[in-house]
């Protein structure tokens, strides 16, 4: 079996190469999930970079990154496989013959609709499988999950079994709506992606923000660092971090005061209830508490 990496240096420096800046933390699981060849489940809260890790790796390997939205009511026919029944049914109209007579014609390979997990298995090129929050599925189709995981392979009735003919890198995301299966979690290495802390999130924010002054990210780091510390419905994410720093360059600020916070506040918070609550530690103007001045 090749491997994708020479080791967790190579993998951090890659990840670096796409923008992408982990820790060891992060690029030892990746490391070991190649060598070991086992799916990494990848929790922590929404919009620390669990989804674009797995996109990050995609590119980093130049393979192609195959992605299952997981929703609520997903079912085996859009996670795996399903027939396609319009095209049957036309070439049964077009043969005019008996159902005995046609059945094994019309489950052939032309006939069959792949869905990401079947492609992923049956792929010849390099591929990165996203399962993305899979804590939104059901215990059913979490169950079919693990089975594909567990072998690699997939049993469909009419066409036999098909094998992976390489084993992906696969990255399953959650969001911890719902606890998973302990059998699910044996299966794959862990990673628990939590916000990052003030030194990386400024190196972020300066990497993916690229006229923005080592001071205004400085300010802005520790202004979001001050505000997550407030009890809000949802902690602004680093994706609103960069939004914040990108609307902050665009209208021209160089130095963030509590004025500045408060008009474009809107960027890092999406609940009238969170802006309240921003809005009043603003207004006090307590450097210490809010890295803000009056």
């Amino acid at each position: 079996m090749t491997h994708r990496f020479a080791g967790v240096g190579a993998v951090r420096e890659g990840l670096d190469g796409v923008q992408y800046l982990a820790d060891e933390g992060i690029a030892g699981v990746v490391y070991l999930a190649d060598r070991l060849a086992k799916p990494v489940l990848v929790e922590g809260p929404a919009g620390t970079g669990k989804t674009q890790l797995a996109k990050s790796v995609a590119e980093m390997c130049g393979a192609r990154l195959i992605r299952l939205q997981c929703y609520e009511g997903i079912d085996e026919a859009k996670a795996l496989y399903e027939w396609n029944y319009k095209k049957q049914l036309l070439r049964i109209q077009a043969e005019s013959q008996t159902w005995d007579e046609v059945s094994d014609d019309i489950f052939a390979e032309e006939f069959l609709l792949t869905r990401p997990l079947l492609e992923a298995i049956r792929a010849t090129d390099p591929v990165v499988l996203l399962v993305d929050e899979v804590d939104r599925v059901e215990v059913e189709t979490e169950a079919l999950l693990l089975e594909i995981l567990s072998d690699y392979q997939v049993s469909i009735p009419e066409l036999g079994t098909v094998e992976a003919t390489q084993i992906p890198l696969v990255f399953l995301t959650s969001n911890n709506t719902r606890e998973l299966s302990e059998a699910l979690k044996r299966r794959c290495l862990y990673l628990y992606i939590d916000y990052p802390d003030l030194q990386r999130e400024r190196e972020i924010v300066l990497t993916k923000v690229p006229d923005i002054s080592q001071n205004l990210a400085d300010e802005v780091t520790r202004i979001v660092r001050s505000v997550r510390q407030l009890e809000l419905k949802k902690s602004p994410s680093v994706s609103e971090t960069l939004d914040w720093a990108r609307t902050l360059v665009l209208l021209g600020v160089e130095h963030v005061d509590a004025e500045v916070a408060a008009e474009t506040v809107h960027t890092l918070l999406k609940y009238r209830s969170d802006i309240e609550k921003a809005l009043k530690e603003f207004s006090a103007g307590d450097a210490r508490s809010s890295g803000l001045s009056r």
